[in-house]
């Protein structure tokens, strides 16, 4: 459905983002950590009636290979946590910040390709710990380039610190931030 939309940030950074519509009714729920949200304005302006539904921003959080075995990896490097467990804090906290994550997981590089492709039409932003795929992957690259929303490049180790090779991030020119 496409409508009249505007991008609005809230208290405390929250994205929202309004869309006028004819009048319905408010709905809650649904989704990954705690769906989308929907309120209904019934102010008249004239014989118009209004409606603004707000949605929390989606945030695709897309983890690639090896990280199905994080919590089997050194736990010095990679923090001891189970990719369940790393799932279980990012949807709390983004809950917190006001917005929906949808996480995903994949060993297989055409499948994140197509994941970010995907994430073009539902994502108001994405953060991407691609693995080891950050370092030579001009694939996924050119994927996250098409991207017209924030990326965040996120790594679970100082890669500035570890093995020359693993210094230098391909996809480091497309993304908005590294952590």
């Amino acid at each position: 459905i496409h409508a009249p939309a505007r991008l609005e940030l809230g208290a405390e950074g929250a994205a929202r983002v309004l869309v006028e519509r004819e009048p319905r009714r408010r709905e809650v729920g649904g989704g990954v950590a705690g769906g989308d949200v929907a309120e209904v304005d019934h102010r008249d302006q004239g014989s118009r009636r209004r409606e603004q539904q707000v949605r929390r921003v989606q945030v695709a959080v897309l983890n690639g290979v090896n990280l199905d075995v994080l919590g089997d990896r050194d736990p010095a490097l990679y923090g001891g946590l189970s990719l369940g467990e790393l799932e279980t804090r990012i949807y709390r906290w983004a809950r917190e910040q006001g917005f929906t994550a949808r996480c995903f997981q994949t060993n297989h590089e055409g499948q994140f390709v197509e994941w970010c492709h995907d994430a073009r039409g539902w994502a108001g932003g994405l953060i991407v710990n691609p693995g080891a795929w950050s370092h030579y992957s001009y694939a996924i690259r050119d994927a996250l380039e098409l991207c017209a929303v924030p990326v965040v490049e996120v790594h679970l180790s100082d890669i500035e610190q570890r093995e020359e090779w693993r210094r230098h991030s391909v996809i480091s020119d497309v993304v908005a931030h590294r952590i």
